[in-house]
């Protein structure tokens, strides 16, 4: 079946080991469990270069598309997505200014005229998340609310991501526009967990 462009609600997981952040994507099934594996993500950590490929499933064999930064670590990089061939699929931004109160990202996909923006849903969360970041010695532990992201083009629903609660890291990605590419909407869901402390 693999990555279907009808698909509209996907579940992504991390999986933690300790030189790479990978991120498991499924289709989420009409009863809400786990679907068929329709992506896999793998970040090697500490590079100059920030960059994400994304796999057809675990066995890491056949590239889907990739995800790599324009700048060397850049508080306000640019990042293109790729299909495998090398096509451009589509870039995503994170707002520096904006985010230093709420975290904001612009996503442009190819072809597409006009840009896509997401916020994170709750302001009192955002404030919350800056002021556990400056306290010492709790960067080891989880962040206790879940945050959320809602996209949207001219005030019209994109797509939205809301993490849930746990050791792991969780997301449901869910998607509301049919023209939206699939591939451009999960680089973004995982750049919210992967690049977040930018």
């Amino acid at each position: 079946m693999g990555l279907e462009q009808s698909q509209q609600r996907f579940h992504i997981r991390q999986k933690l080991t300790p030189m790479a952040n990978r991120y498991v994507v499924h289709a989420a099934g009409p009863d809400g469990a786990d679907g068929e594996v329709v992506a896999f993500a793998h970040q090697k950590r500490m590079a100059l270069k920030e960059q994400i490929t994304f796999y057809t499933d675990e066995s890491q064999r056949q590239v889907l598309f990739t995800f790599r930064a324009r700048q060397i670590v850049d508080l306000g990089a640019t990042y293109d997505i790729r299909a495998a061939s090398g096509s451009p699929v589509g870039t995503l931004r994170k707002n520096f200014a904006a985010s230093l109160l709420r975290s904001t990202w612009h996503m442009s996909q190819e072809g597409a005229a006009v840009e896509t923006t997401g916020v994170e849903r709750s302001r009192t969360v955002a404030v919350a998340r800056r002021v556990w970041d400056l306290i010492p010695f709790v960067d080891v532990l989880p962040f206790a609310w879940p945050y959320h992201f809602d996209f949207a083009t001219d005030g019209r629903p994109v797509m939205s991501v809301n993490k849930h609660f746990g050791l792991r890291d969780r997301y449901v990605l869910e998607i509301g526009d049919e023209h939206l590419d699939r591939r451009l909407a999960i680089a973004q869901a995982v750049a919210l967990d992967a690049l977040q402390s930018r």
